[in-house]
């Protein structure tokens, strides 16, 4: 085995956890991708006989990678009007794909990457790297360019953001579907009452339809702002499939066979506290939905 060959079976043996770090900090699996590459490229062009800590250096890479990432799309997203939704996972219903856990792991669901989304991009990289993987704080520093008490600050700034929200869901996925399934029935059978029952009070849907159709891109809250929603919805002839979206029970939706939206659900006491749909058609031709056929 040439040099080459051992650097590249060493990288194979990181990217699971480097794909991880980059979608948590991009929100993004194909930008995942793309900054795990280019963390290839850099290793390919560097002397690896100089690197001590192979895991770290890449680690560190892929960091650095994803924050220009995010300091470039925050520059592009300031006229962007409406919310926005990040990419989801998405697999069949009938269980997790191995190469997901990773992904995951920390119960990573689409409402937690929505508050990561609001976050400056100094505060998400110490956010992510810290309380998620455990980087040390003089680590962060050196990527960031600020001191590790000042990483420390973004850090703790990042996590009181996160703790205000409730991002984790129920566990149970027979209760998601019980919830998912008591939805769906009601939004088709055009029972308002029934519908506001499986909402909590102080839902929250947003639903990102992509520069394309800005008009479309709402944030409502409210079981009965929500509730109506979900009405108009019902007639617009929709396919509806329940699916794993970052590994609770969501919903993707098609119409003609061809991808409509992608739904993710946050469930918590029995109730949808949050509905996070994807409906930017140029974003959904990234997503592997090949579950569906």
């Amino acid at each position: 085995m040439n040099s080459q060959d051992w650097l590249a079976e060493r990288f194979e043996e990181q990217r699971r956890h480097l794909r991880a770090v980059a979608y948590r900090m991009l929100g993004s699996l194909s930008e995942a991708d793309d900054a795990v590459q280019e963390a290839w490229l850099r290793l390919a062009r560097s002397d690896a006989a100089e690197i001590d800590n192979l895991g770290a250096w890449l680690t560190t890479v892929v960091a650095r990678v994803s924050l220009n990432m995010l300091r470039s799309r925050a520059n592009r997203r300031e006229q962007a009007l409406g919310p926005y939704v990040p990419e989801p996972i998405v697999e069949s219903a009938d269980g997790t794909d191995p190469e997901h856990e990773a992904l995951l792991a920390d119960s990573v669901g689409l409402a937690l990457l929505v508050v990561l989304e609001t976050l400056a991009p100094p505060e998400r990289l110490a956010f992510v790297l810290h309380d998620m993987f455990a980087v040390p704080f003089d680590e962060i520093a050196a990527i960031i360019d600020r001191s590790p008490e000042a990483a420390r600050q973004l850090a703790s700034r990042a996590r009181r953001r996160v703790q205000a929200h409730d991002t984790v869901p129920d566990t149970d996925l027979d209760g998601q579907r019980e919830v998912v399934d008591a939805f769906m029935a009601a939004a088709r059978e055009g029972d308002f009452e029934r519908l506001v029952a499986v909402l909590d009070p102080d839902v929250v849907l947003r639903a990102d339809a992509g520069a394309a159709m800005a008009g479309a891109s709402i944030e409502v809250r409210g079981a009965q702002e929500v509730a109506g929603r979900a009405l108009m919805w019902s007639r617009a002839n929709l396919t509806m499939h329940v699916a794993l979206v970052n590994g609770a029970v969501g919903l993707v939706a098609t119409r003609q066979g061809r991808p409509f939206s992608i739904m993710g659900l946050t469930i918590r006491g029995g109730k949808i506290t949050e509905m996070d749909i994807l409906a930017d058609p140029d974003r959904l031709a990234h997503i592997d939905l090949a579950f569906l056929h």
